[in-house]
């Protein structure tokens, strides 16, 4: 087990005060492998919302390619993909499922 002091020597409260959850370290990844930290909270959106496997398969692509733009490259190869139909059909379900239980419980 490691002791507090251990970790607080190794915690940069400037770089990992945001990061608590795996997409989010996922969104940051992304964000600096496309070499586009300004959007960190889009590529947080998309590794929450659309599976690991599109989005793996997406940044292959794109770090295998010569382009100027990785970022522009990276959201082409996605909407090629279908992946945003399929983030709609789970945001939409998610959707569904909070009004059901609103509904439930107002009866």
């Amino acid at each position: 087990m490691k002791s507090i002091k251990d970790i607080l020597k190794k915690f940069d409260p400037l770089k990992d005060r945001y990061i608590s959850r795996e997409f989010q370290s996922f969104g940051v990844f992304l964000s600096e492998k496309l070499r586009d930290e300004r959007r960190k909270s889009l590529y947080m959106k998309l590794a929450k919302t659309i599976p690991r496997a599109m989005l793996e398969e997406a940044l292959r692509f794109v770090i295998d390619s010569n382009a100027r733009n990785k970022a522009a490259l990276f959201m082409w190869k996605l909407k090629g993909m279908n992946a945003f139909k399929s983030s709609k059909i789970k945001d939409q379900r998610s959707k569904t499922n909070s009004k059901l239980k609103s509904n439930k419980s107002a009866i």
